[in-house]
């Protein structure tokens, strides 16, 4: 159903059983996958190419201009998979030429109110953003993680798959995998808490898992010896599990620095 009171671009593709909401705006070089629900007073710009089953809030923006004073007008992208939800006063900027020119969502992620998702973003699936999060440009966010309401996350950090960070939180270094993050400004002692032990029983990772990545926390941020001779060591003692070799690779490749 669209309401008589929408502006649609004629250039703007809708999917089957798409309902749009009054006063809704849907702008030119859009598309929009079967059964998505576009709320009233949301505005989906232009640049944007999503798939089935969205719901977009009302007052929600979505493929406006990346704030970014380099931007040209260059042509540049939002795109999103199916089953997101992104809630009311949310904020998804297109990407720029020096970031790839894409700003992604994956599948089934939610973006709570007054998110703000930046430039050149790459949100992976079953992302959790609570009230207020906001990303900065270039950020990778993983799969399953959870951020906390009020966070505000610096540009070019990573964030690991099924982590937690706490509300309020000031992150400027990357966030490993499968942890629990609480980080205050300014930081006073350990950011990490140990392991999103919650979240990893609810994903149903194995027992056997759970205690590989307990024993891998424990030798990269809680054994005090240089980065390079805990991750050699995690290597050498631990079982090649996956989420284990994710974990040391994650850590390893970082050029933010982890947190710890």
């Amino acid at each position: 159903m669209i309401h008589p009171t929408a502006i649609i671009d004629p250039g703007a593709e809708l999917g089957k059983d798409v309902a749009v909401g009054p006063f809704a705006v849907i702008g030119p070089k859009v598309t929009i996958g079967d059964g998505t629900t576009v709320g009233s007073h949301a505005v989906i710009e232009s640049h944007v190419r999503m798939g089935k089953g969205n719901r977009i809030h009302s007052f929600a923006s979505i493929g406006a201009i990346p704030q970014d004073l380099k931007f040209r007008g260059e042509e540049s992208w939002v795109e999103m998979g199916d089953g997101n939800i992104i809630r009311e006063f949310a904020t998804v900027n297109r990407g720029t030429a020096g970031g790839g020119g894409v700003t992604r969502i994956g599948n089934n992620t939610l973006v709570m109110a007054y998110c703000h998702i930046a430039h050149d973003c790459a949100v992976g699936s079953r992302v959790i953003m609570a009230n207020a999060a906001t990303l900065a440009g270039h950020i990778t966010i993983e799969d399953g993680a959870i951020i906390g309401g009020l966070t505000g996350v610096h540009q070019f950090v990573r964030i690991g798959e099924h982590c937690i960070i706490g509300a309020m939180s000031g992150v400027s270094q990357d966030v490993p995998p499968y942890v629990t993050a609480v980080v205050s400004r300014p930081q006073r002692g350990y950011a990490l808490y140990g392991l999103n032990l919650i979240g990893l029983r609810r994903n149903r990772f194995s027992p056997e898992t759970v205690a590989a990545l307990k024993q891998a926390f424990k030798i990269i941020f809680r054994a005090e010896v240089p980065l390079k001779e805990a991750l050699a060591r995690a290597e050498a003692e631990l079982p090649p599990l996956p989420e284990v070799k994710h974990l040391i690779a994650f850590v390893r490749e970082s050029k933010r620095g982890v947190l710890r």
